[in-house]
């Protein structure tokens, strides 16, 4: 069952395709649940998931990626691997549900919060199977079964969740949606396998073949304890040292931050092969890549953080309510953080189609601990404010931390970024200018629109991008890379 190389491309756009419907069906979701339940309760929804999904990272322990390489390289040995990671989760599953239990106990939470981490705990084990269930598929290079999944999933979420909600049943209904959906999947993937790939299921412990996939498996255990933790601390810090009421004002920002993350992550996956390729080929073009996407992305996310920065008081009153009015400022300091994140992508890109990974995960490590000093220190001073303030400061210093890392492995030309970076902001403050001052007189969609027109007006007269950028830009995302287009010839 395994793809021609022409599908492979196919399927990948699918299941990136299957991703920014889920971030956006999941933003809607949020936003809906957060304005009709208000801070608080959204704060125990948010600490529930953010606490689980930082244990889960203790039951995969990065058995999913080594599966998928594996399994990749020995599919006669695909079934064998799986049931003896399956087997050895079992074990995991147990200790990592009776950690959460005692945790959440030791931590001294109210009874909904208990009952909605219990629950959690469900349908993080679901999730963690069906990881290892979709990793076959990934090996297999057969994307198209968990695009489907993840989209009926989202939507049994949203359906099961806000009709629990209009229908008044008790907050816990959040994460039985989550049950729903997490069931489905597991079940469907369960059964393709056993349809699809003929795999035959039972329980079993090869002491050498465990042995060989735990080792391989630390470095991405490593990899995922130090992304989780970092990703989802701040959220169980401000739940557990002021409250579900400031986790719920910090949530609102958060989630409109990530919101936007599909956009580098799609451009990203398109042009990581096309790196890796030329890392081995052809440094230059490497050179050439990695310039135009760091430059495509510094002048996307710079408008768009400050804009929604400068109508922030706009937003939030009017999609979440007065009740979040205090999410404001921690919005309009988180959100300039879509800036890292999206240059970050590239960056992080470069490093791991150039075999530097280990210095991703080394970085990750650092800021995780830096994160957790930081938010230990401006929680209790500023609340939800501090919490914005240190995940803002250390997306800028991963950031950082990894572009140090790039002219060793090749020399970008500093002016051309430079040039481009300076033009952007000129042609920033020429938008926000017009957006302060059209920004009580409009609909904010409406000054959004004006925005952007005056951000493209004004870089496009100062040639701060080109036709030849656009046309760069479609061919990255849309067109065959020289890798892709390799691997088709040789079929």
């Amino acid at each position: 069952m395994v793809e021609k190389p022409q599908n492979i491309a196919k399927n990948t756009t699918l299941l990136t395709s299957a991703y920014i419907f889920q971030k956006i069906f999941a933003f809607v979701y949020f936003t809906l649940i957060a304005r009709w339940l208000g801070a608080s309760n959204i704060g125990v929804y948010t600490f529930a998931v953010s606490f689980t999904t930082i244990l889960a990272i203790f039951i995969d322990f990065g058995l999913a990626n080594v599966l998928i390489r594996e399994a990749a390289k020995y599919k006669e040995r695909a079934n064998k691997y799986l049931n003896n990671i399956i087997s050895i989760k079992l074990i995991f599953s147990v200790i990592t549900y009776l950690a959460a239990v005692l945790i959440i106990n030791f931590l001294n939470k109210g009874e909904l919060t208990l009952t909605m981490v219990y629950l959690a705990g469900i349908a993080m084990v679901l999730d963690s199977f069906t990881l290892c269930f979709w990793a076959i598929f990934r090996a297999y290079q057969n994307l198209k079964y968990e695009a489907i999944s993840i989209v009926i999933n989202q939507v049994l979420i949203l359906i099961v969740g806000l009709a629990g909600i209009l229908l008044k049943f008790p907050l816990y209904i959040l994460i039985l949606a989550l049950i729903t959906g997490s069931a489905f999947s597991f079940l469907y993937s369960l059964i393709l396998l056993k349809v699809k790939l003929h795999f035959k299921f039972k329980i079993e412990f090869d002491k050498q073949i465990l042995k060989l996939l735990l080792i391989i498996a630390v470095p991405f255990a490593l990899a995922g304890i130090f992304t989780r933790v970092y990703g989802y601390i701040d959220q169980v810090l401000l739940s557990i040292m002021v409250g579900d009421k400031y986790l719920g004002w910090y949530a609102i920002g958060y989630k409109i931050t990530y919101a936007f993350q599909f956009l580098p992550a799609a451009f990203a996956a398109a042009i990581y092969p096309a790196m890796s390729h030329a890392f081995e080929y052809n440094k230059e073009r490497l050179k050439i890549i990695f310039e135009k996407a760091l430059f495509l992305l510094i002048i996307s996310s710079i408008p768009v953080a400050t804009g929604i920065a400068l109508l922030a008081d706009k937003i939030i009153l009017h999609l979440y309510t007065v009740q979040f009015e205090p999410s404001i400022l921690a919005l309009q300091i988180m959100i300039f953080g879509i800036i890292p994140i999206f240059l970050n992508y590239p960056v992080g890109s470069l490093l791991n189609a150039c075999n530097k990974q280990t210095i991703n995960t080394i970085n990750w490590a650092i800021i995780m601990v830096i994160n957790v000093i930081l938010n230990l220190i401006l929680i209790p001073m500023y609340q939800h404010v501090g919490a914005s303030i240190a995940a803002l400061s250390t997306l800028f210093l991963l950031f950082l931390m990894n572009l140090l890392w790039v002219p060793k492995i090749i020399k970008y030309d500093y002016k051309y970024l430079g040039l481009k970076l300076l033009k952007t902001i000129i042609s920033v403050a020429i938008m926000s200018l017009f957006v302060l001052y059209l920004k009580n007189q409009l609909n904010y969609i409406i000054v959004i629109a004006i925005g952007a027109i005056i951000y493209i007006a004004a870089m496009y007269l100062m040639r701060g991008f080109t036709k030849d950028d656009i046309k760069y830009l479609i061919q990255a995302v849309f067109k065959k890379t020289p890798y892709e287009k390799e691997l088709i010839d040789n079929e």
